[in-house]
């Protein structure tokens, strides 16, 4: 069976045709990456043990933390990435994934990093109920219950990160002013909320109301502040009928004007197969989005559709998919830094534009049709939920654990032989073809569509490289010396007395070909023996401003 995983090939044209020389938050400057294992970055209550019988409990909040090894760079962007999981653990959920050390996530982590990124996989609490003996108002009720508490630890976790930097010297390297919300499945439902839900009123409208109980009539907000704490987790949430705790804030120091001291907000989002509990969250304030999604997503409608939850198959509440909230983003614009004055000239960006109706930061992942079954003929991929996932085939086929987990939990493969109903063929149903060849295709096509969007969201080193136009201050009068002038292998810059940071050289068609990264210097040395011969700018990047030079390459 012959399968052409175009998305891939897309990453391998992209790589080729760039020439970019090792630039940071774009390409793989790194080889290794270093790991920080359990990093608590809070403690909260979680209502697990409800499951089982019990009350509810405080649980710590941890998060892994991958950083490019042997970086110098005192402040990364940080992303904050959030698993899936259906909010249960995993097997209780129905599936294989659930953790932050899913080997796909850690993938996807591990290429940022790579890329110079921080990356802080960060667990949530979990917890709602899925029982088949559960109404419809109770699985809705506590279904948004969880997904409330996924966003008050997103925002937790956020001023964790600006706390340590104010109180603790910046113990983990990121800046504080750069921070990235990215979430993936369920976590991108968390993601997407922590960005969108900036007031408590946003959860008061008529799907999120439940029935009367307190007996006055009147119909009861299925989240309540003074029982589930506020949307970022500020304030304390008490359970007035047990008077059990289920929020207790975390960072949550106010200054003397009672505003909180550190901020929740999240300077990017980015969405993979999640959608939104209700557009009507999304306002001029939220921080632009990117967002990628199979539109026959099973499991996160692309439009609006009634949320089937994986667990049970039950219909909860109604949501809207990305082709609907980053239109609304667009619109308000949120995204036009995307936009104005940019050039995403790529063959990833050409992908998105194909097929996202001219909605900038929207990347809809269509899926091909092939011969799924060896026959000859092409078979369409009815539904797939995420085809950036792969798993071992072997482990999951036939795995002691994951059979008896099912049995034992009375699941769907309970006195079913293995070979006939196991935790692959189960996983297989929304994934047909999966393989780490097409989850890593889809990965990179993810990353290089969000590298460049990043590097002018963030403001970052290498936004320039995307800019059609400059606003920044020529200068004149600098004693600037590129030699020799003309060459054909190495170009020796120099200044005298005013230290430069970036190097950048374009052809005359304004493409940038190389980027010559560093702090405060005042001479660094550019190899351009692999640049095609001819006449280039080059551009030096001062705290003041930039100066040019032509150059000639022989």
């Amino acid at each position: 069976m012959k399968r052409f995983y175009t998305l891939l090939l897309t990453t391998l044209c992209l790589s080729g045709t760039l020439m970019l020389n090792a630039q940071r938050y774009v390409t793989e400057e790194f080889t290794d990456v270093a790991v920080e294992t359990d990093i608590i970055y809070g403690a909260n209550t979680t209502v697990l043990p409800v499951l089982l019988g019990a009350a509810p409990s405080i649980r710590p909040l941890n998060l892994d933390l991958y950083t490019p090894a042997g970086d110098t760079e005192t402040e990364r962007p940080l992303i904050v990435m959030l698993h899936s999981g259906n909010f249960l653990p995993q097997f209780l959920n129905g599936s294989i994934i659930g953790t932050n050390t899913d080997p796909y996530v850690v993938n996807l982590a591990e290429s940022l990093a790579r890329r110079g990124y921080a990356v802080a996989l960060a667990d949530y609490r979990k917890g709602w109920n899925p029982s088949p003996t559960a109404t419809q108002e109770e699985k809705i009720n506590t279904l948004i219950n969880a997904s409330y508490r996924g966003i008050q630890d997103a925002s937790s976790c956020a001023r964790y990160f600006r706390k340590s930097v104010d109180l603790l010297g910046n113990p983990h390297g990121i800046d504080p002013d750069k921070i990235t919300i990215w979430g993936i499945g369920t976590g991108a439902y968390v993601s997407l909320g922590a960005v969108t839900v900036d007031d408590y009123l946003d959860v008061v409208i008529p799907k999120f109301i439940g029935s009367d109980i307190n007996g006055d009539g009147i119909p009861d907000p299925m989240v309540i502040p003074f029982i589930n704490g506020d949307p970022k987790g500020l304030t304390v949430g008490v359970n007035p009928l047990t008077g059990d705790t289920l929020c207790f804030p975390n960072h949550a120091e106010l200054d003397a004007n009672m505003a909180p001291v550190y901020s929740s907000e999240f300077q990017l989002a980015v969405n993979m197969g999640g959608a939104l509990g209700d557009t009507s969250w999304v306002d001029e304030s939220d921080p632009p989005m990117i967002a990628y999604q199979v539109p026959t997503d099973p499991f996160a409608p692309y439009n609006e559709d009634i949320l089937i939850v994986p667990t049970t198959g039950d219909l909860i509440v109604e949501v809207q998919g990305a082709n609907l909230f980053i239109p609304k983003a667009v619109s308000l614009g949120n995204n036009d830094v995307f936009i104005n004055d940019t050039n995403f000239d790529d063959d990833v960006t050409a992908s998105a534009n194909a097929n996202n109706g001219g909605n900038e930061g929207l990347y809809p992942m269509v899926r091909p049709n092939w011969d799924l079954t060896d026959d000859g003929m092409d078979n369409p991929v009815p539904v797939e939920a995420s085809p950036w996932e792969y798993w071992d085939v072997t482990q999951w086929s036939t795995a002691p654990l994951g059979q008896a987990t099912l049995d034992g939990a009375g699941g769907p493969c309970e006195g079913i032989p293995m070979e006939f109903c196991n935790w692959h063929l189960i996983s297989s149903g929304s994934n047909p073809d999966m393989s780490f060849e097409k989850a890593s295709a889809y990965q990179d096509s993810i990353i290089n569509y969000f590298a460049p969007r990043a590097c002018v969201a963030l403001d970052l080193p290498c936004k320039s490289a995307y800019l059609t136009t400059s606003t920044e201050d020529i200068l004149v009068d600098v004693n600037l010396t590129i030699s020799p002038n003309p060459t054909s292998d190495i170009v020796n810059v120099s200044v005298r007395n005013q230290e430069f940071t970036n190097v950048e050289i374009f052809n005359v068609a304004g493409k940038m070909m190389i980027i010559d990264q560093g702090s405060n210097r005042l001479s660094t040395k550019i190899d351009v023996s692999s640049m095609p011969s001819g006449v280039y700018i080059m551009k030096v990047y001062f705290d003041e401003g930039i100066a040019t030079k032509q150059l000639v390459i022989e």
